[in-house]
């Protein structure tokens, strides 16, 4: 399950970047976030059901990534709240990608981890502290969503991860 949900994770981090350089209208963007959010919550209430708790757990900080991304977006509503949120998801990847190290032996899913929480970490600086990063950001989106998301998950996919 885990590679269907970087599929739609990978094609909406490359959506948000490409739309954010081209200037596509957040609300015509968010639709995106909204489907790929909904999509990572019922994968991870899956998770859930299945007594797989950190899976889970750390599922459904993606979900509410872009449930949260997609309704500010759709509402024009303030994207500080996302910034504080993004700052505890990107926390939160540290001890996942020692995790990913040291007890599930996936040095790759580690060195992503740790990739991700620099992409939330960049909300934070940018929305909270008011510290504009601006295109470099939409760049890495892009990046993330295909080295880290796109690839991984179709490897995944063709069990060759």
């Amino acid at each position: 399950m885990l590679g269907v949900g970087l599929l739609f994770v990978a094609i909406t981090l490359i959506s948000n970047g490409y739309c954010g350089l081209v200037g596509v209208d957040k609300k015509s963007t968010g639709l995106l976030n909204l489907l790929t959010g909904s999509l990572s919550f019922i994968i991870n209430t899956l998770y859930l059901s299945r007594g797989a708790y950190y899976d889970a757990g750390t599922g459904y900080l993606f979900a509410f990534t872009y449930l949260m991304v997609g309704l500010i977006y759709v509402f024009d509503l303030d994207m500080r709240i996302y910034g504080i949120f993004a700052l505890f998801v990107a926390i939160n990847t540290i001890p996942a990608a020692y995790i990913s190290f040291t007890v599930d032996g996936d040095w790759r899913f580690a060195l992503i981890w740790l990739s991700w929480g620099i992409l939330w970490m960049t909300g934070f600086i940018e929305y909270v502290l008011k510290k504009k990063i601006g295109k470099p950001v939409l760049y890495f989106a892009i990046f993330e969503g295909i080295v880290t998301c796109w690839i991984p998950g179709l490897l995944m996919l063709t069990n060759n991860w």
